[in-house]
């Protein structure tokens, strides 16, 4: 198959994107598949003559891939990079190669990638994508939204609500909660923007902090436990994993830092803690109208008592990130885990 996988763009997680991109089209090449790795926001500004010779370019689009920093990317500067200074997200050759493509691999986190965007725009197109379709990911993508829809479909999560930035009450008191409470971005990914607060100060300071990424941010009570991911594929869910950060709670460092975080799989709970985990994430999966696969986000307090906290539409799909390692685990090793998405991407939307 020719594979263009899709990476970059401008969201705060773009850096990680490219990686977990790199991975994939690495693999998909062994595999034996005409596979090429492009920045959706950056393109291809040199491209060949006869744009099909690009799947067969030896670099495959490899050199375009850097260690994943420790803090988040300067968009501003990464807009500036861009030669033709377009204000257009798709770069240079995108939208060609992607029509090229048997389909494409989305490599992509956060931002446009998982709003659902990208996918009605690729729907309209005609291009063949892999993942959740563009309505699963507008819903899962807005943690206010996807909070409503599980809090009325029974999917255990924290209570609280959603703020906006012109609001009159911008209080925590206003949602019924006390402190405690975790402040985050309505649509944000990789815990950037996300605080815990313990103080009034602290509060305001959240607010200041994530009403600099959106209009619209998420206020939950603060619930202590333990953390969890599980995946979800075809409608089975994975084994659960545990995350387990060395110091503070699983926030952007500690996901991309080396020796930051211990992750355990199978993890270590009763088999009945594991069975409804699975249950749960299945359930938030049908919840929100998605397909394909995804990943679900868990607390697990003291009492035994489960949270989900969000589904990730386009999950990170390094070799060592979660969810290919939960696979490992059922017994899918990451390239078979690969081709399975794309396979059950052309069942769900492309199959006569």
């Amino acid at each position: 198959m020719k594979i263009i996988v899709l990476a970059g763009g401008l969201s705060t997680e773009r850096d990680v994107s490219l990686s977990s991109a790199a991975g994939i089209c690495r693999t998909l090449l062994e595999k034996g598949h005409d596979a090429f790795l492009l920045d959706v926001f950056m393109g291809l500004e040199h491209a060949p003559e006869n744009l099909e010779d690009v799947f067969t370019l030896p670099d495959h689009g490899l050199d375009i891939v850097k260690n994943i920093s420790t803090e988040e990317p300067d968009l501003n500067a990464v807009k500036a990079s861009r030669p033709d200074q377009s204000d257009c997200f798709f770069g240079p050759n995108v939208i060609e190669l992607c029509r090229l493509a048997d389909i494409t691999f989305l490599g992509l986190h956060g931002g446009e990638g998982e709003n659902g965007k990208l996918q009605a725009a690729f729907d309209l197109l005609g291009i063949k994508y892999t993942g959740p379709d563009s309505l699963g990911c507008a819903v899962a993508m807005h943690k206010g939204v996807a909070k409503q829809i599980f809090l009325e479909s029974g999917v255990d999560t924290p209570g609280g609500g959603t703020l906006y930035k012109n609001g009159s009450d911008l209080s925590y008191q206003s949602l019924g909660l006390t402190l405690p409470v975790v402040v985050k971005p309505c649509s944000g990914g990789s815990s950037i923007g996300v605080y815990i607060v313990n103080t009034d100060e602290e509060y305001q300071n959240a607010l200041e902090h994530s009403f600099h990424y959106e209009d619209e941010i998420v206020v939950e009570p603060y619930i202590k436990g333990r953390e969890f991911a599980c995946g979800i594929i075809d409608g089975e869910a994975l084994p659960p994993i545990e995350i387990i950060p060395k110091t503070g709670f699983f926030d952007y460092a500690n996901k991309y830092q080396d020796g930051a975080t211990m992750e355990v799989c199978p993890a270590d709970i009763p088999e009945e803690v594991a069975e409804r985990m699975k249950a749960l994430t299945v359930k938030a999966f049908d919840a929100l109208k998605l397909n394909v696969y995804s990943r679900a986000d868990f607390l697990l307090d003291a009492e035994g008592s489960l949270y989900c906290l969000e589904m990730n539409t386009l999950p990170g799909m390094t070799s060592a990130s979660l969810m290919p390692k939960e696979a490992k685990v059922a017994g899918i090793e990451y390239s078979d885990l690969c081709e399975l998405i794309i396979k059950k991407s052309m069942e769900a939307r492309y199959s006569s």
